[in-house]
């Protein structure tokens, strides 16, 4: 199973829950708080189905246990942790401490424990402009990721690539030095599995050098139009597709055997956060290539000549409104942040502000390119960028309008890019409309 990573505003999934939470049981004990003595038996459910599987939570849990005798920490993998935690949210019984899936911010307090002040925990604490609420934060990202595009060292080498790209046009003609020079494929969509196609929209805000660009993006009427966040990272794919430069059946990729035929030098470049190096550099080791050639780099724009990346929390981790051990699930959430040493074995930016950064953050600065930490939508609009998004029926956080563009972009489908655009900001703007009135 893949580790998705939730990157930037905390955006891969789309479609907010409308849900009601449920009543009773410890979301009314008043004794029962975070603040309390840690003991009792938690669950920790996870999208990472691969650290349940190989045993290496289990090592984590005996750690913890270490410091915690009273406290037994058990684990469940989800694989379609998104579909699957929305209808566990129907009940009182999903676990104790989660993966925050998404919802509307205002829904928070229907789900999960406050962990405290979000100004307070800022002084510990980065990743905090998502899962916050009103000013109480409800999350801590489990680990941080910047985003941008993986590509082989060794192809792009082969392929005669000096320099790394900068602007849609270099991109494609490096692309397109690839697709000449090595037999590797220039560009891999993992259009199947679709949550990869998601994965560039984490660079919102990267491309214009914007940390608002979220609510930039709710408030403009035709955000698809050329000098956006959102147009350059839809208008990338799009033209990539459209320039033969992907797989050549986009029906029958498999995300698995990509991270094998990227390390191999099979494929030399796809739009994921930097969560994916670890698993590239795996995948390296286990067959034979070298780990040095998984390069990083930023996603292809500038301002004025200066380059940026995004940098944000990867899934928050929460703490059930109706467990039972809140106190617990607290203290393992602290731990597993803090002291556990997960996010340098999953080659992460720590969510403590004080820990060092991973190495891979050397090859950007190295390049010249700026971190960027996105702000958190002003109050009283923490919910309207998901709301024109959910009234518009366009999947910002997930793979389904953008798989009708590369089917349109490789013929598979009627339209072309202009006309693409025009309805997408067609159908934006009527949403507006209908939010706001």
């Amino acid at each position: 199973m893949a580790k998705k990573a939730w990157a930037g505003a905390a955006m891969l999934a789309g479609g907010a829950l409308l849900l009601t939470a449920c009543g009773g049981g410890a979301a009314n004990d008043a004794d029962n708080t975070i603040d309390g003595e840690p003991s009792g038996e938690i669950k920790v459910v996870t999208w990472r189905t691969d650290l349940v599987e190989d045993g290496t939570f289990e090592k984590y849990a005996e750690e913890f246990q270490k410091l915690h005798p009273d406290v037994t920490v058990t684990f469940e993998g989800i694989t379609d942790y998104e579909g699957e935690m929305k209808t566990r949210l129907s009940t009182t019984n999903y676990g104790d401490v989660i993966g925050i899936p998404s919802m509307l911010p205002s829904q928070y307090e229907q789900f999960l424990e406050p962990l405290g002040e979000t100004e307070e925990l800022a002084d510990t604490y980065r990743f905090l402009t998502t899962h916050t609420y009103e000013g109480t934060q409800y999350g801590l990202a489990i680990g941080g990721n910047a985003n941008g595009i993986l590509y082989n060292k060794r192809v792009f080498e082969e392929a005669g690539v000096e320099t790394l790209p900068t602007t849609e046009d270099e991109w494609l003609e490096a692309l397109r030095l690839v697709d000449e020079n090595t037999d590797a494929i220039p560009y891999y969509t993992n259009y199947k599995d679709g949550w990869p196609l998601s994965q560039a929209f984490s660079n919102l805000g990267a491309i214009t050098n914007d940390p608002d660009a979220g609510i930039t993006l709710a408030e403009d009427p035709e955000p698809w139009t050329e000098g956006t966040d959102v147009y350059a990272i839809d208008s990338l794919l799009y033209e990539t597709v459209a320039a033969g430069l992907t797989e050549d059946d986009p029906l029958t990729t498999n995300w698995e055997k990509s991270k094998v035929d990227f390390a191999t030098g099979r494929i030399a470049t796809m739009a994921l956060g930097s969560w994916a190096v670890s698993q590239m550099q795996a995948a390296a080791e286990e067959n034979g290539a070298s780990p040095e050639d998984v390069g990083f780099m930023a996603f292809p724009a500038n301002v004025d000549g200066q380059q940026y990346a995004t940098i944000g929390g990867d899934y928050n981790l929460g703490v059930s409104r109706h467990s039972e051990h809140k106190a617990a699930a607290w203290a393992f959430i602290q731990w597993l942040i803090e002291d556990s040493g997960f996010t340098e074995t999953q080659n992460m930016i720590s969510t403590v502000i004080d820990k060092p950064a991973p190495d891979y953050l050397a090859e950007l600065e190295s390049a010249g390119v700026e971190l960027l930490e996105t702000n958190p939508a002003p109050e009283g609009k923490e919910n309207l960028l998901r709301e024109i998004a959910d009234t518009a029926q366009i999947d910002l956080w997930g793979p389904l309008y953008r798989q009708k563009l590369v089917d349109i972009a490789r013929g598979a489908a009627d339209g072309d890019k202009e006309t693409s655009f025009a309805e997408l900001n067609s159908t934006w703007s009527d949403a507006q409309a209908r939010v706001g009135e």
